[in-house]
């Protein structure tokens, strides 16, 4: 048997795969809000790749109170990196979507394009991988301002040096047992 050449699928996944064999059991009505959050995900990943080049290009957007406005805007003001890998180790690593550190201030901003509830541990995580793998240590010197951009508005968070501190200790422990279990020592 020869079977068809499919090649030009390689690495994509069908919305509709055997691997999330769940939808065989939806009704058209749950296909349907399902497939819209999917397609809501779709759009909010090619935003926040417009919105990191214009950060990358300097191009401001126009001012107003539009999320994704005020996210670029603020980021290019702030001199914010875009979707920045902050790594501590293969088990622990992830992509901020602005980062700078300038002057003591750490400045973490995150875009959400959805309407769900958010939290700021994503932010303090990336904190404490950005003072993990820069070798610094959370202190009343460096000054910490966290915002998550979201419905037309933006919350700030300063969280406390001792707060990130313990996130830090938290991945240098789970890392260490995660390798313990690689290595069967476990």
């Amino acid at each position: 048997m020869i079977f068809n050449d499919h090649s030009r699928l390689k690495d994509q996944h069908a919305f509709l795969s055997a691997s999330k064999y769940h939808w065989i059991n939806y009704s058209e009505e749950k296909l349907t809000a399902v497939y819209n959050k999917h397609m809501a995900a779709e759009r909010g990943t090619e935003l926040h790749a417009f919105a990191a080049e214009c950060i990358r290009l300097g191009i401001k957007l126009p001012d107003n109170t539009k999320t994704l406005n005020r996210y670029v805007n603020d980021a290019i003001i702030y001199g914010l990196t875009p979707e920045q890998t902050l790594y501590y180790s293969d088990n622990c690593f992830g992509t901020a979507d602005a980062i700078g550190f300038n002057n003591n201030v750490l400045r973490i901003s995150d875009y959400k394009s959805g309407d769900n509830t958010t939290s700021f541990h994503q932010l303090e995580i990336y904190a404490a991988l950005f003072f993990l793998e820069y070798k610094r240590i959370p202190s009343s010197k460096i000054n910490m301002i966290l915002r998550i951009y979201q419905n037309d508005n933006y919350r700030e968070y300063i969280p406390e040096p001792e707060t990130i501190k313990k996130i830090m200790n938290t991945i240098i422990t789970f890392d260490k047992r995660i390798e313990q279990i690689k290595g069967g020592s476990i």
